[in-house]
């Protein structure tokens, strides 16, 4: 014992006066400073899809844009779900699918417009990030026509982002925010960017109808409320089905545990509450997984009924092979 401590001891102020010597590492490495490639990539059925980012669109302060919950209520349900109470972060998930046959991208982001601040536009860079050239690009799917799900089709000084892409929106959707009449109103800007990225592709639009398969494995099915002819989409491959929801809700919580709450984007929010609530429980039901474009990375769960609304369970990123 008395052997074995004084090894011990003796050890022990070897080891110490090492750290005292002069130039002695201590494994001070350099911080290297560098995020990760911003995409994500799995398997869906026989299908592969990878999720790129247009970056964090910041929306601000969650008692503007929440409607129908009381300060007290926002504070509460935010904090509970260990959110910041003081601005709410959307994310921009942007689908990419790849059939073997066809590369479909979901939604655009927000293109040169730095509307919301300067953390977005990234959606070039990331696909490239991914290894996916725009230029390969065979169809475009757009859930509506706001600013953050088209505006990235026309790059700023004019030329096609995906210039050998087909367009795929509702015609309600393109109808509303091309209009003459949305140049006068308070969604002015909106407006300007619909035309600005829509209007040159107009020779290449396709008008989808609620129901419709309109590219093989995707069905449109109508979600109006939020715009006037916003869509989802269910995305089947193989066994596997996926549903893209577009803004069928902004928040896993303030529009999850409450759905009647409304948000002040819509186009008719009640009508979009009620959108919400049928398609969220049709989709608890079956235990479909979602991606969500504005929820946190990379968007992907399920949804499940908790209460009087639904609970959101994001599911865990497969990685490797």
């Amino acid at each position: 014992m008395m052997d074995i401590s004084r090894r011990t001891l003796l050890t022990g102020a070897a080891g110490a006066a090492a750290l005292a010597l002069p130039g002695a590492s201590l494994a001070r490495a350099p911080m290297i400073n560098t995020p990760a490639p911003y995409y994500y990539r799995t398997k869906l059925g026989d299908a592969e899809i990878t999720i790129v980012s247009d970056g964090v669109l910041p929306l601000g302060d969650p008692r503007k844009n929440f409607n129908g919950l009381s300060a007290e209520e926002i504070d509460r349900q935010l904090t509970e779900n260990f959110l910041p109470t003081g601005a709410a972060l959307l994310e921009q998930n942007v689908l990419i699918l790849n059939t073997g046959d066809r590369l479909v991208l979901f939604d655009t982001g927000m293109g040169a417009s730095k509307m919301f601040g300067p953390t977005t536009g990234k959606l070039l860079a990331t696909m490239k990030q991914a290894g996916i050239d725009p230029k390969d690009i065979d169809a475009v799917v757009m859930s509506h026509a706001h600013i953050d799900h088209c505006g990235g089709c026309m790059s700023a000084d004019g030329q096609r982002n995906f210039p050998n892409a087909q367009y795929y929106i509702s015609q309600a959707d393109f109808d509303y925010w091309t209009a003459d009449s949305i140049l006068s109103g308070p969604l002015k800007d909106f407006g300007t960017a619909a035309r600005d990225n829509l209007m040159p592709n107009r020779e290449r639009l396709v008008f989808i109808k609620d129901g419709q398969e309109f590219l093989p494995g995707i069905q449109a099915i109508s979600a109006p409320g939020h715009t006037v002819g916003h869509t989802i989409f269910m995305i089947t491959s193989g066994k596997e089905n996926l549903c893209y929801i577009g803004d069928l809700t902004h928040h896993p919580v303030l529009l999850m545990q409450k759905p009647l709450t409304e948000f002040a984007y819509d186009t008719d929010p009640k009508q979009s509450a009620q959108s919400r609530v049928k398609h969220l429980t049709m989709l608890a039901e079956k235990r479909i997984p979602i991606l969500a474009y504005h929820f946190a990375w990379p968007g992907i769960g399920h949804v499940a009924k908790a209460g009087e609304g639904f609970r959101y369970y994001p599911s865990g990123m497969k990685m490797g092979g």
